[in-house]
């Protein structure tokens, strides 16, 4: 017999999208797909004679193209040539690779694996939370929610939780305190304080598409640095509104006393005194990697990581290039200083066990980039990546669409596929090869492209059933009240997300009206080689 939650769950707008997301395959096999439907359309494309062409000032042609009395055209081309049928099975194992994200992502693992298995993150989580004042709580949720992104599955396993926790042990309703989590970490997941791990996987996708358009385009790791904090800066303040003004009242006041084994959990949380002893390490660590790392820019005299023959910006390139192994030093660095102290890392095999059991974990992630590489590689051979960015670059320059209108576009475009797609990686694989060389050929950089895709893979994940913790956030919240569905979560959760995405397009929209630096070296707009489509 089917229950009434049940006949609630099959009907309404969010149930229809659970539906028909769980209807969708696995985005690997999207992948799969997109790869056939590209072979074909290339055949199509070679047929009909399509091709772009643009003004083009530099005296060598990219990759791919033709440079003839200073334009530059692009042909489609077969993708069932001889050339490209060759290309793909003989060059298999250089197109994967060779891809950009795969290496930067399996570096910065290797170092994060050894820092969440010593138990470094769940420390810092516990320890940055567990004795908040009650007046401050909230915004303290905000912020270390939306830092805790660096912690990986740790923020939703350990501190989406904890928060619900110790709102009930202050007397306040334990939901309260886990939605107001769950806004942070999911709904804020394009804001905190430092780069990390996600800026590092998505701006590698960008630079395989900005290189259509610039083939020495390389990617700046901290690139949209300020535009992440200022999310955090402004995020914070809504969602400290919406818990205590909207949340709680709604919720009502939490009745119970704290019993038995909520003292239990409360004193699981507790960092102890090995743990704090870990952590004092990892700080001294962290401060010894930053400084060394600081040094090899800007000591006198011996500076590696400074290109001194350049100007301005340009200058830093190298110390860009390198924060991959510097997030990768420091992670591993200070795991190594926690791991030490607190007991967790015995010798040096149990470091090698950490790095091996965060590879293993990136398994998955390894066979979609193979086909992912594959997708943005046979994108490239068919010349249709360049065709698709210049004519619709034509296209919009000719319906005169001002940069904050494509920006927003993208973002809306973004958070509507998040729906139904939870993988941020996913979702930038397939749009980046057609947005971000169409937006250069505009005049919006990579990075501003990127941060406007950011913020709508944002806000809608605590929309979205399909979301892959979202079953977990639900198993929390029924710890507190077993009468919570999947409606009641969402309807928590809404107030959040229509604020997020008020403010995200908001901040957008002001970012490039008043063309403010993304992060250090990178900014708003961008002239391709061959100048801004006129």
């Amino acid at each position: 017999m089917t229950s009434s939650q049940d006949l609630i769950r099959q009907r309404g707008f969010l149930n229809m999208i659970e539906r028909l997301g769980n209807k969708l395959p696995d985005p690997i096999m999207i992948f799969v797909w997109l790869i056939l439907f590209l072979m074909i359309l290339s055949q199509v494309g070679a047929w009909l004679g399509w091709s772009a062409s643009l003004p083009y000032t530099g005296k060598e042609a990219p990759q791919w193209g033709e440079l003839k009395d200073g334009v530059l055209t692009y042909r489609a081309t077969s993708l069932f040539n001889e050339e490209n049928i060759a290309r793909l099975l003989t060059e298999m194992p250089k197109t994967m690779s060779s891809f950009a994200p795969l290496g930067l992502v399996l570096v910065i693992v290797l170092g994060a694996s050894v820092a969440e298995k010593a138990g470094l993150f769940s420390a810092l989580i516990r320890g940055s939370l567990r004795n908040a004042p009650r007046a401050i709580m909230t915004p303290l949720v905000a912020i270390i929610g939306m830092v805790s992104h660096h912690a990986s599955d740790a923020a939703y396993v350990v501190f989406i939780p904890l928060a619900a926790i110790l709102y009930a042990a202050v007397g306040r309703h334990p939901l309260v305190g886990l939605v107001a989590a769950f806004a942070a970490v999911s709904g804020g997941y394009a804001g905190n304080i430092t780069p990390g791990q996600i800026d590092v996987l998505l701006f590698g996708f960008t630079q395989e598409a900005a290189r259509i358009v610039e083939p020495g385009w390389t990617m700046n790791p901290v690139g949209n640095w300020w535009f992440i904090l200022s999310i955090v800066i402004v995020f914070t303040p809504i969602i400290w509104f919406v818990t205590d003004r909207i949340i709680e009242p709604r919720l009502g006041v939490w009745g119970k006393e704290p019993d038995d084994e909520l003292r239990a959990e409360l004193a699981k949380s507790d960092i102890t005194p090995a743990e704090r002893k870990g952590l004092r390490l990892a700080g001294l660590t962290a401060l010894l990697v930053v400084g060394a790392f600081a040094a090899l820019a800007l000591a006198p005299g011996y500076t590696p990581l400074l290109d001194e023959a350049k100007e301005g910006t340009a200058q830093m390139q190298p110390f860009y290039s390198a924060l991959i192994a510097g997030f990768f030093l420091l992670f591993v660095s200070t795991g190594l200083a926690f791991g030490i102290g607190s007991g967790s890392v015995k010798s040096s095999n149990d470091a090698l066990r950490m790095m091996q059991d965060g590879i293993r974990s990136m398994a998955p992630y390894i066979v979609f980039v193979f086909f992912a590489a594959h997708f943005v590689a046979m994108f490239n051979w068919s010349r249709l990546g360049p065709i698709l960015a210049i004519d619709g670059a034509i296209f919009l320059k000719d319906f005169g669409l001002s940069a904050p209108f494509l920006l927003v576009s993208v973002l809306l475009l973004s958070s509507v596929l998040d729906l139904f797609i939870g993988s941020a990686s996913a979702k930038w694989s397939a749009l980046a090869p057609v947005v971000v060389p169409m937006f250069m050929l505009l005049g919006i950089s990579p990075e501003m492209t990127t941060a406007a895709y950011r913020m709508g893979d944002s806000y809608t994940n605590i929309m979205t059933p399909l979301m892959s913790y979202f079953p977990l956030i639900l198993a929390f919240a029924r710890r507190w009240d077993g009468d919570v569905g999947v409606g009641t979560l969402l309807s928590l959760m809404l107030p959040y997300a229509l604020c997020f995405m008020a403010a995200g397009i908001a901040m957008t929209v002001g970012w490039v009206a008043l063309d403010l630096p993304l992060g250090p070296g990178a900014q708003v707009h961008y002239t391709p080689p061959g100048g801004v489509l006129q």
